[in-house]
């Protein structure tokens, strides 16, 4: 899969765009806040319609404009593609594919798969279990219809029901409702819990050899999915980690409306990662821990591939810089195959992939 020309209006920095990219390797130049990450941003955006640094939608629309647009001429299962998507204040997003109107996100997934690694993501191991929740959220909504809708369906019933619990002491008839999102919740969460299971095991498989040879051979890294106390096994059949959910939330319902929080729920899952057997995140070094990092993206895509039989975009913005040399060879040996997409400060930083394509961008546009 492939963009081979992609057109932004009035999307973050970029009043027009129109730019075609190489099938391989794309190099994009430039200092900082001229809108490299805004140009990739809009890639990631037309691969799952969810953006990786976005809260609400309206913050891509350009400053002081009304709507913007993405549109890309793409290239997969064999065949071309008109990619479009429309924002607009106040209005809902418009998504089309051969002109054809689609409602779901995961519409353009099926067409494009992209991982994405920022500076921040090198920060995955030492951040908090909601990094590694959306870390995995992130990789299983392009790979998982059903699970990007679970999500979703989980996140509303998750956001009702708090509100009925947090102001169920000035209004405690609420509290009659809460068996309905009760149910909505280990229904949906069943799903996620069910999906999470299958990618932490692969995970663990891919992200173990990539920082077996990233670290030479020295360090191991253990992979262990943790959710909801109840689940003897999240690799069992989903009807029976639904009826276990039931259970922990038949045991949590006096605690919840005690404490006025929602207590019972794959919201509160995380990974624990181990190098060497020491709990990465309180233990391991800088360098460790970037390691790790950097092995669960390019598991990622490895996932990927084995999951689609295809090879995802891969954007990297500016992590290179982040790297030391050696990390840096390891990432630039590894990214080969598929269309990639790279930010720079520096031309010369990237030596020879710079026998792709170079994009030098300044004030939202290629000059």
């Amino acid at each position: 899969m492939r963009i081979d020309a992609l057109a932004l209006r009035n999307f973050r920095n970029y009043d027009a765009l129109n730019v075609t990219f190489a099938p391989d390797c794309n190099v994009i130049v430039g200092e900082n806040a001229q809108g490299k990450t805004n140009l990739l941003e809009a890639i990631v955006y037309l691969s799952s319609a969810r953006s990786p640094r976005a809260r609400a939608e309206k913050e891509l629309i350009s400053f002081g404009k009304s709507e913007c647009s993405i549109k890309a001429n793409a290239f997969a299962r064999n065949r071309d593609f008109l990619l479009e998507i429309a924002l607009a204040a106040g209005r809902r997003r418009k998504i089309l594919i051969n002109k054809v109107p689609v409602k779901k996100g995961s519409d353009l997934s099926d067409m494009l798969g992209a991982v994405y690694f920022c500076p921040e993501d090198l920060l995955l191991i030492r951040d908090g279990a909601a990094a590694r929740r959306k870390f995995m959220d992130d990789a299983l909504c392009q790979l998982r219809a059903r699970y990007a809708q679970a999500l979703s369906d989980y996140h509303r019933a998750y956001e009702h029901k708090t509100r009925i619990l947090r102001d169920s002491e000035e209004y405690p008839s609420l509290l009659d409702t809460l068996p309905e999102f009760d149910l909505r919740m280990a229904q949906s969460g069943a799903v996620i819990i069910y999906y999470r299971a299958r990618f932490c095991e692969r995970l663990k498989e891919y992200a173990g050899i990539a920082h077996r040879e990233c670290s030479g051979g020295r360090e191991e890294l253990g992979v262990e999915y943790q959710t909801v106390s109840t689940i003897s096994d999240p690799l069992a059949p989903i009807e029976t980690i639904y009826d276990q959910l039931r259970a922990h939330q038949a045991s949590h319902a006096a605690a919840e409306r005690a404490s006025r929080m929602c207590l019972s729920g794959p919201h509160k899952d995380d990974i624990a990662v181990t190098i060497g057997g020491v709990n990465a995140r309180q233990f391991s070094s800088q360098g460790q821990t970037r390691t790790a990092a950097l092995a669960f993206k390019l598991a990622e895509r490895e996932i990927y591939r084995e999951i689609t039989s295809r090879t995802p975009l891969l954007l990297l913005d500016d992590v290179l810089s982040e790297l030391d040399p050696r990390r840096q060879e390891y990432v630039l040996n590894r990214i080969l195959g598929g269309q990639v997409f790279i930010t720079c400060c520096e031309e010369d930083r990237l030596g020879t992939l710079l026998s792709g394509k170079v994009f030098h961008i300044s004030q939202g546009a290629v000059v």
